[in-house]
């Protein structure tokens, strides 16, 4: 079975083993409940915004349809200060094209929400309060979208911020997550109601 994963810096893992980014520990909780996944496809780079994600699908060479599709994008956006209305058109695209790549099954595409980096070491400096708020706003317009067309969507926001002063859920810059976090997220996934692949 084949999995694509469209992302950012927290799809490829930054900081720690491929093995241990959380498309990777979703293909093993996959392969253990039964299901023949290979690895997964990355196409995420770190720092990505919706835009960069939509130039380099524009790119590749794809093979759908593919069995699933996950999507996670956005935290760039908001850390840039990039429009939120331009960040809900190219998500919409985005969603739509995830849903077309896994062969127009919605069931079988898995979006995440926006984790919240202001809890990290990193924004120990910045207005968490702000951040959380803006990535809120984010989220809203991104789960608006997702469940209009019948994706899963799941909820990892909450996880991330029971980050806050947890050193072991960071990696060493300080900004991105730990494998201990990512497993969090595959196993909310696997938990979810919504996601029954």
């Amino acid at each position: 079975m084949t999995y694509l994963a469209l992302g950012d810096s927290y799809t490829i893992g930054e900081g720690i083993l491929p093995s241990h980014s959380w498309p990777w520990l979703l293909s093993k909780a996959l392969q253990e409940k039964g299901l023949k996944f290979g690895n997964p496809e990355i196409i995420a780079t770190t720092g990505w915004t919706t835009t960069d994600l939509l130039e380099a699908v524009e790119k590749a060479t794809l093979q759908p349809p593919y069995d699933l599709v996950s999507l996670l994008i956005g935290v760039n956006n908001q850390y840039q200060s990039l429009s939120i209305k331009q960040f809900k058109q190219e998500y919409q695209i985005l969603l739509k094209l995830a849903i077309k790549w896994a062969g127009n099954q919605p069931k079988n595409v898995l979006v995440l929400s926006i984790p919240d980096w202001g809890v990290s070491p990193f924004a120990a400096s910045k207005n968490r309060a702000v951040i959380a708020q803006q990535i809120n706003r984010f989220n809203h317009i991104k789960k608006t979208e997702t469940l209009k067309q019948s994706v899963p969507f799941i909820d990892i926001t909450t996880l991330s911020r029971q980050a806050f002063n947890q050193s072991n859920y960071f990696v060493g810059d300080g900004l991105h997550f730990s494998g201990l976090m990512y497993q969090l997220w595959v196993d909310a996934i696997m938990q979810s109601k919504y996601f029954n692949l």
